[in-house]
């Protein structure tokens, strides 16, 4: 992936917007914050100016990974108090994620099947059983971190009643399509959608984000409210230092079929002969292992999952399959073709005299040893 250029928070660059002439700053429709001009310019300066952490990305990466245009901070969203966020299905990746949301000061509210409360005790987390008392909390956004396989189930199971309506929904699956065309079918036209996938988890986020992929879709927003949420939700993933790329669900589940579908089914593949370390080991082994390592300590339903629920999928295994078949028949039929020339042709296999010639070599060393007798 295109490094990031983490110097490029300059504020000469003209990305950001220029402070409005107006005085009033409109956060939600039922509140209005009246800040003279100087008391306005005092609090865009109590916050550093960013420019976009993708500036210097390669240009022909736009068109492979899509859009990675720059998420510009307004005025709204500066005025605007810190998220409240709930988390649906607090794994080990809700887990992930909510150290995050709340390293940059947004709260984190939490549900899920098991009881977590005592580690949210200990991190600043609000943790309920219930996901109906969790939705009276005056949510701005709802993060469906469950498994691929009870999304529908769970998603279903949330009383949409109980949320405010301009409430922004949000998963994290590593499939798209899916998602999306389930939250536009169960979720009412007021709720806000967006699906993301960050390209990363525990284990490979464990010293940092920075320049590691964050592929979103704003599937649907609407109104300013909403917007300025938004950019505040996309706005954490972009202060740890994610890449941020725009693209739509159709084009992430084409391109993850190709990597990261391939890249689980290689090293499931790779379980299944018990490689073990050696005394010799080579960089490109070390890389197999780690592979496989990092495979197989992801759940069977998650690689099932991007199986099922990604229509690419399926291809890909058909084109693995031929592959592998084209690398046998070059090795067989090479072999096939030396076996044939040797028994047919007489032409020695490279490396290993003929018969004649074996037979001529054994005829010298017999002479000479007989002439060694006759000296002695």
């Amino acid at each position: 992936m295109a490094s990031l250029d983490l110097c490029s928070c300059k504020a000469n660059n003209g990305v950001r917007s220029q402070i409005p002439q107006s005085s009033t700053i409109s956060d939600r429709p039922s509140r209005q914050f009246t800040l003279s001009p100087t008391k306005l310019f005092a609090k865009f300066c109590r916050f550093p100016l960013r420019t976009s952490r993708r500036t210097h990305i390669a240009s022909h990466h736009n068109s492979v990974m899509g859009s990675v245009n720059p998420i510009v901070e307004s005025a709204a969203e500066v005025a605007s108090p810190p998220l409240r966020v709930s988390i649906v299905g607090f794994g080990n990746f809700g887990q992930f994620i909510a150290k995050a949301i709340k390293r940059q000061g947004h709260a984190v509210l939490a549900t899920s099947r098991s009881d977590y409360s005592d580690y949210c005790n200990q991190h600043g987390i609000e943790f309920y059983r219930s996901i109906d008392e969790m939705c009276e909390q005056q949510l701005d956004v709802v993060m469906v971190c469950t498994s691929i396989l009870s999304t529908e189930n769970v998603l279903r199971g949330i009383p949409l009643h109980k949320l405010r309506p301009e409430t922004i929904f949000a998963d994290v699956l590593s499939v798209k399509q899916f998602p999306r065309i389930l939250f536009m079918e169960v979720l009412p036209p007021e709720f806000g959608i967006v699906c993301t996938h960050p390209m990363f988890g525990p284990e490979s986020g464990k010293n940092g984000w920075a320049g590691l992929p964050f592929v979103y879709d704003k599937v649907r927003i609407d109104g300013q409210d909403q917007a300025v949420k938004f950019s505040q939700f996309l706005r954490v993933f972009e202060n740890e230092g994610c890449q941020m790329v725009e693209m739509s669900c159709e084009e992430h589940d084409r391109h993850a079929a190709g990597s990261q579908f391939i890249t689980h089914t290689i090293g499931r593949i790779l379980s299944h002969l018990d490689l073990e370390s050696t005394p010799i080991n080579t960089k490109g082994y070390e890389t197999l292992l780690h592979l496989t390592e990092n495979t197989v300590s992801d759940s069977f339903d998650l690689y099932y999952g991007l199986f099922m629920y990604n229509v690419n999928a399926t291809e890909q295994i058909e084109n693995l399959d031929r592959a592998f078949e084209t690398v046998k028949q070059k090795l067989f039929g090479r072999l096939h073709d030396i076996l044939r020339k040797q028994i047919v042709e007489r032409v020695p296999m490279q490396g290993i005299p003929s018969t004649s010639m074996r037979n001529q070599n054994q005829k010298q060393q017999q002479a000479h040893i007989s002439c060694q007798a006759v000296t002695k």
